[in-house]
């Protein structure tokens, strides 16, 4: 009886490890989730009061977004706007402040730097941004490594939790891997907080291949999750589906936890069909009753589907206003959920332990 049962001992552990070894998603252990809001920049110097509507909605995260300006999609000169004309939160005194008082509350900070393109072709965007030269290639990702290393360096000295190293620059993160992984280094070097990309949703966090050198799977979630207007809950859960699959395989790919580092819904009855679709600029148009009851649907749906994934990290709730009340933003068809019946579906899930 003895001899039998080492042995099977002994197989059954190494079964157990190489069951261990060979499945990436069993490498992490996802955190503290992050419970977060995309944080608008405003003209104005923000204020204690702004942050109390967060601790209300049991929100514990916000993104502050900087931007760098790049002409067209193959100029390689990126320009920083640090300070002068720019949004006073967009500035570095102003992303400064946000995050001491942000702190002051215990709200955590993603620094996400994004750039911003003065022009571009019909249909295009800064996820198409190529250069037409090998010289305008090294050109562009000098001053890329100037933009995001200050960025870097400013998250330090401010103990910003986490940084986004990239945001929607397909061709670039596909193409120059090299490069990419490269910067990553220089900022593990300036910066000790945890890292990430923000990819978009079309293809893009499948394609991308360094992964493997930042701590979370980042993607802008605007996936289309169907085809009707005003879907219910459960039309809208079965369209996360064959997104989810292809999520949970990537986290399992490479063994890191995924955080919707921008995710959001119009209050409009269309608001699942084209969730990436604006409303037209300066539109004033009025929700319904329904168009209110569809955005709050998309984020219960959204919950449901993910909250108890273990390799689910986050989100950010595009988009929120500090300087707008709740009492009056419930009226309009723009992504906010300010005052809006989405707003206490996410007050809900953010109060729930992980």
């Amino acid at each position: 009886m003895k001899k039998t049962i080492l042995p099977s001992l002994i197989l059954f552990s190494i079964v157990i490890l190489f069951l261990g070894l060979n499945s990436k998603s069993a490498s992490f252990k996802t955190t503290e989730r992050q419970r977060g809001v995309s944080w608008v920049a405003d003209r104005q110097s923000v204020v204690e009061e702004d942050f109390e509507p967060l601790i209300k909605n049991n929100v514990s995260w916000i993104v502050q977004t900087p931007f760098g300006w790049q002409n067209q999609l193959n100029s390689p000169a990126i320009r920083m706007a640090t300070g002068g004309r720019v949004m006073w939160a967009e500035r570095d005194a102003g992303l400064e402040t946000t995050t001491r008082l942000a702190k002051q509350f215990g709200i955590k900070i993603l620094l996400k730097p994004h750039i911003w393109l003065r022009r571009s072709s019909a249909g295009k965007w800064r996820s198409d941004i190529e250069m037409d030269s090998e010289a305008d290639w090294q050109s562009w990702f000098s001053d890329y490594r100037t933009f995001i290393l200050h960025y870097a360096k400013l998250s330090q000295k401010n103990d910003i939790e986490a940084l986004c190293i990239g945001t929607e620059l397909h061709q670039t993160a596909v193409k120059r891997e090299k490069e990419w992984r490269e910067i990553i280094a220089e900022i593990r070097q300036v910066y000790d907080g945890k890292l990430t990309y923000a990819a978009n949703w079309y293809k893009a966090f499948e394609e991308i291949k360094f992964w493997d050198e930042l701590d979370f799977i980042g993607i802008q979630a605007y996936f289309p999750l169907t085809k009707k207007q005003n879907p219910t809950l459960e039309e809208l859960k079965k369209g996360w589906q064959p997104h989810v699959e292809s999520i949970e395989r990537v986290s399992r790919k490479y063994g890191k936890p995924v955080l919707f580092t921008e995710i959001g819904y119009r209050s409009d009855a269309n608001a699942a069909i084209k969730p990436w679709e604006w409303p037209a600029r300066r539109s004033r148009e009025i929700a319904s009753t329904e168009d209110l009851k569809t955005q709050g649907i998309c984020y219960e749906a959204f919950f449901q589907t993910f909250w108890g994934k273990n390799w689910y990290a986050g989100a950010y709730f595009w988009t929120w206003f500090p300087k707008r009340r709740s009492a009056t933003a419930n009226q309009d068809k723009r992504f906010t959920p300010q005052g809006k019946p989405a707003e206490k579906v996410m007050a809900k899930w953010y109060g729930l332990s992980d």
